[in-house]
């Protein structure tokens, strides 16, 4: 998987734990790339914001592949209204022995091989899952029901900050910008 490298690091920890070393949450996020986005051991949220600034989170199957963030939401979605106005959202994942935040932008993807590719990897990787694209965006019989109907339009978060809070040793917290 293609990560950022962080350009700073800042240790959040009140009980005088080192920071989490980055390839900590790298190797969590390699993991978790490797199996199904919809595995219960592994969880994911989107938080996005309102109109008039409330949060909204929802939980969602999200793909980690080339060092973004891949979901897909029907255009009538609450989220997808939300990152129409305002792109900024962030991915929280929880994985065994470190709980991972994310903060950044999403944005919309419509390039018909780039869609394709992550319907592909969502093939992969979901327990059969398999969008077909159609004029931009994925097509199935089914979805998450907060989805909505299809066709629903394909998202890429790009991660500009991290947070890792370990819940297993060795303990801490920390935080990257990359």
């Amino acid at each position: 998987m293609t990560v950022k490298q962080p350009t700073t690091e800042k240790n959040l920890d009140g009980y005088g734990f080192p920071p989490i070393e980055w390839e900590r949450v790298h190797t969590a996020l390699d993991g978790i790339a490797a199996i199904s986005p919809m595995e219960p051991s592994t969880r994911y949220w989107l938080g996005t914001v309102r109109p008039d600034g409330r949060p909204h989170v929802m939980p969602v199957g999200i793909l980690w592949q080339d060092g973004v963030f891949w979901f897909s939401a029907g255009a009538g979605t609450q989220k997808a209204k939300n990152i129409a106005r305002d792109p900024r959202c962030v991915v929280t994942i929880s994985t065994t022995g470190i709980d991972i935040v994310a903060e950044g932008t999403a944005e919309k993807v419509t390039d018909e091989a780039t869609v394709q590719r992550i319907a592909n990897a969502f093939g992969a990787s979901a327990g059969g899952w398999q969008p077909t694209v159609r004029d931009g965006a994925f097509w199935h019989q089914y979805s998450a029901p907060s989805a909505g109907p299809p066709p629903w339009d394909l998202y890429r978060v790009t991660p500009t900050t991290f947070y890792g809070l370990a819940s297993a040793e060795p303990y801490g917290a920390t935080r990257w910008r990359v």
